[in-house]
């Protein structure tokens, strides 16, 4: 039987249609402009992850930490016995429909089992992970149990006496807070990171103890030095913080930027052996030991013999072999460089405030949680005003009856219908129906005189009480002094030692400096007009010390060296290559040399203008532009945390690039135009920029169609009467080279 062919799709597609027509529908392709599918399609969604998942609010958690911590104290998981995690995860979902897994994942990284917060959330049993291993995967829910830390009391303290707003879960058939009434600033103690739609959120952690007194120390003095209180962050996997106090200072201010940290580790001379027991909270143990075993085939790391990860149950711990006869110091110093063994953590604190997202700094996020905190204290302070009185007024009521106990009891008595008692005790004693119905409801044991006075008692003590609730509600002072009792308990009992240990002596290690795994030995290098680098040894050039050049170039620049050196190179097209001497073969002087275009792989028609070897990256790069401006650039802004090859808008591209000189320290220098005149001036007046494509200011007054033609260090020049060419102030006109000090060289 032959099988039926089938129909292709495009007739499938009429046919559908046809059908469509014969039933009498109307088949249409409705076009929509690409800004109303932005509008009603991907807006509603990206705003949905950005208020709804991924960034934290000020209590310092996300939607999701906040409907699993919720969950777990509506099981009465704080101060109780463990359940199993799958329990707490199936509950959780009531209010979270997002999926067992993502559920799980949430509390594995708020459990202290897994290690990647100061102040753990979950008190987890069982295999949960670890926050410094990429590889080590957790056990199933089914396997582990948790149940609320110790901490949690500060997150839910007054919950129920309406310190916070609650709102519907998904389905409208619960109630969850909106917020936590954290009693500390958890939003800086609290390590968190998000990515968003079009923003991200990465706030790293604090010493809790430093939070809690920076913030007292806010509300006592507005302009109080945060550094002074809040040292620097600190990482839940401790490793040495590298302290730049200029860095920190703008972190705080601005609320972005990045800061190093380093590992800790000792050195067990008996075995030969470096061991590594915290490493920075960006990276992971597996990620060091991949780089390592590389950069060890590569050759670049010929001390160490092996690497090993003997982290157990007692902590992290990686194991380096080394050879006999190497400085572990300087290995360390090494690995630093080339491996995450020191590794930046970047700063975004991005947060949730009223529903709209803000970077803050310190200062200003901390004022904002002061506010909010002041703002949930307020709340439980008027739901006591609140209880006091309705108690106050039914003892009043109370006291009323105390004058005639009799009286009471023979109008209830004499009431015939049950409805009445109220009605009529409201008329015998004067009092309301909320006062009637509580003295109706007394037992009869309780109308004795005794308890009645005893009861009363409590009236001038309410009054009392509520008078002080008042008086504080008003006075945000009072509201503060408060804040700032139950910042210092939750000091006092949950604070503990900084983990990340800081560093501030680190300018004086040589941390940039360390070779790159090539052999160290001095050259000579010579750069020709046209761009060819050789690097000769000092035997080689005793031996014959002729430059060959190709015909119609020439010398240019010359240094001396060492194979390990860093070579910068700047291009006609704003660009900046980057390389290292040990790159490079050795020559001889009478070959012609490496072409860097070539060689560093520059873009078709790309000329060198200048090189140097930056060391270290001191000092200030002068650029002279044939517009008459000069650019001072701070050599640091070359400097790169990663090998990067290639740094593109090096310089200003509003005008041709005449000179490049570098500055170790201020001195004279002298510029001057295609028309002759020269001026001369301290190069302090220049100001540095830390910007690569700074236009620079005028040094030159240029008339039409003359441009600044030359720029050297006084020195370096003929000039013999300085005085004749020193301006105090740039842009200046100049004046002509005249007599000897129109030398040419």
């Amino acid at each position: 039987m032959a099988s039926k062919k089938k129909k292709p799709a495009a007739e499938t597609a009429r046919v559908s249609a046809a059908d469509l027509h014969v039933k009498g529908l109307k088949s249409e392709v409705q076009e929509q402009p690409i800004t109303d599918t932005l509008k009603y399609n991907y807006m509603p969604y990206a705003m949905s992850v950005i208020v709804s998942r991924a960034i934290p609010e000020i209590d310092g958690f996300k939607p999701s930490h906040r409907k699993l911590l919720y969950t777990m104290y509506q099981m009465h998981l704080l101060g109780g016995a463990r359940t199993k995690s799958a329990n707490i995860v199936g509950a959780t979902m009531k209010l979270n429909p997002h999926g067992d897994a993502a559920i799980y994942d949430t509390m594995v990284r708020l459990s202290k089992g897994y290690g990647a917060l100061l102040h753990p959330f979950v008190d987890s049993k069982g295999n949960f992970g670890k926050v410094y291993s990429r590889d080590m995967a957790w056990a199933a829910s089914r396997y582990t149990e948790a149940r609320l830390d110790g901490i949690c009391v500060e997150m839910f303290r007054d919950i129920d006496q309406d310190t916070v707003d609650f709102v519907d879960n998904y389905d409208g058939k619960l109630k969850e807070p909106s917020l936590l009434p954290t009693t500390f600033p958890n939003i800086l103690v609290s390590a968190n990171k998000g990515i968003a739609v079009g923003m991200a959120s990465d706030i790293c952690g604090f010493n809790l103890s430093e939070v809690c007194d920076t913030t007292i120390s806010l509300m006592e003095n507005p302009y109080h030095d945060i550094l002074s209180t809040l040292l620097a962050p600190d990482l839940p996997t401790g490793g040495e913080l590298l302290y730049d106090e200029k860095t920190l200072r703008g972190i705080y201010e601005t609320g972005r930027g990045t800061f190093k940290v380093r590992a800790k580790w000792r050195y067990i001379p008996k075995q030969n052996v470096i061991e590594v027991y915290e490493i920075p909270y960006s990276t992971t143990t597996e990620a060091i030991v991949d780089k390592v075993v590389e950069l060890v085939k590569l050759g670049k790391l010929k001390e160490i013999s092996d690497i090993r990860d003997e982290t157990d149950l007692s902590g992290l711990k990686l194991a380096i072999d080394l050879k006999r006869g190497n400085d572990p110091e300087k290995i360390m110093q090494k690995l630093f460089k080339l491996t995450p063994l020191m590794d930046s953590q970047s700063c975004n604190f991005n947060v949730l405030i009223n529903g709209q997202p803000r970077v803050m700094g310190v200062r200003e996020l901390l004022n904002e949680w002061v506010a909010w905190r002041m703002g949930c204290v307020r709340r439980r302070l008027n739901w006591s005003i609140t209880r006091k009185s309705e108690k106050l007024h039914l003892l009043q009521g109370l006291e009323k009856i105390l004058l005639n106990i009799n009286k009471a009891i023979k109008i209830i008595r004499e009431t015939e219908k049950d409805a009445d008692v109220v009605p009529n005790l409201m008329a015998g004693f004067k009092i309301d129906e909320v006062q009637a119905e509580f003295v109706a409801n007394m037992r009869l044991r309780d109308i004795n005189k005794e308890h009645i006075l005893k009861r009363t008692k409590e009236i001038a003590i309410l009054e009392k009480e509520i008078h002080s609730l008042e008086t504080t509600v008003k006075s945000p002072k009072r509201i503060q002094n408060l804040i700032a009792k139950e910042l210092r308990e939750v000091k006092e009992k949950y604070g503990a030692p900084r983990r990340t240990e800081i560093v501030k002596d680190h300018q004086d290690e040589v941390v940039d400096d360390v070779d790159n795994g090539a052999p160290s030995y001095q050259v000579h290098l010579f750069l020709s007009q046209e761009g060819y680098l050789k690097k000769i040894t000092p035997q080689s050039l005793r031996m014959a010390s002729e430059q060959k050049y190709k015909d119609g170039d020439g010398p240019g620049q010359q240094w001396e060296a060492d194979n390990q050196d860093e070579l910068m190179v700047f291009t006609d097209k704003q660009q900046c290559y980057k390389t290292f001497l040990s790159e490079f073969d050795d020559t001889k002087a009478s070959a012609l040399g490496d072409y860097l275009p070539t060689k560093l792989g520059m873009d078709a028609d790309e000329k060198v203008l200048w090189a140097c070897l930056p060391g270290n990256y001191a000092g200030d790069l002068v650029f002279f532009f044939e517009n008459g401006k000069a650019a001072r650039v701070a050599l640091s802004a070359y400097q790169t945390q990663t090998r990067r090859k290639k740094l593109i808008g090096a310089f200003s591209d509003k005008s041709p690039l005449v000179k490049v000189l570098w500055l170790k320290e201020n001195q004279d220098l002298a510029v001057g135009a295609s028309s002759g005149k020269t001026v001369l001036f301290d190069s302090s007046l220049l100001a540095a920029k830390s910007s690569r494509a700074a236009q620079g200011v005028g040094v030159l007054t240029l008339k039409k169609g003359q441009t600044l033609a030359w720029a050297a260090p006084v020195e370096e020049t003929h000039i013999k009467r300085i005085a004749r060419y020193r301006v105090r102030n740039i842009p200046a006109v100049g004046v002509n080279l005249i007599g000897v000090d129109a030398a040419e060289d």
